[in-house]
């Protein structure tokens, strides 16, 4: 049995320099996965809409390898906390503050985001 895609007219924006930029359409997030998005600047975010239904955006270049991967991380809870714990040296980044949960020292940008 195939189930029928969610559709929905909305999209998902993100904040950069005080605007709002869509990034994708919301029925394109799977729960507990991520996506990439190519902004404006030629950054790449990393897109995760969690099993609730909450949104988050991270910059998707791990800091300790320099690629561009944070979207295909695998996402997960630490003491209440949602993360994603990147694919390759698997470090985990809190998906709300960007901080990394294994190296206090370290941060990717986070980003607000919302559905318009």
């Amino acid at each position: 049995m195939t189930l029928a895609p969610e559709t929905t007219d909305l999209k998902v924006q993100l904040s950069l320099d005080g605007e709002w930029f869509t990034v994708c359409d919301l029925s394109t997030l799977l729960p507990g996965r991520g996506v990439a998005a190519l902004l404006p600047d030629g950054r790449q975010a990393a897109i995760f809409r969690d099993r609730t239904g909450e949104l988050f955006a991270l910059d998707n270049r791990d800091p300790f390898t320099g690629a561009a991967v944070l979207s295909r991380g695998l996402t997960g809870t630490h003491r209440g906390r949602p993360f994603v714990a990147s694919p390759l040296l698997k470090q985990r980044f809190d998906l709300a503050s960007g901080q990394c949960l294994d190296d206090e020292t370290v941060r990717v940008t986070a980003y607000a985001v919302r559905t318009a």
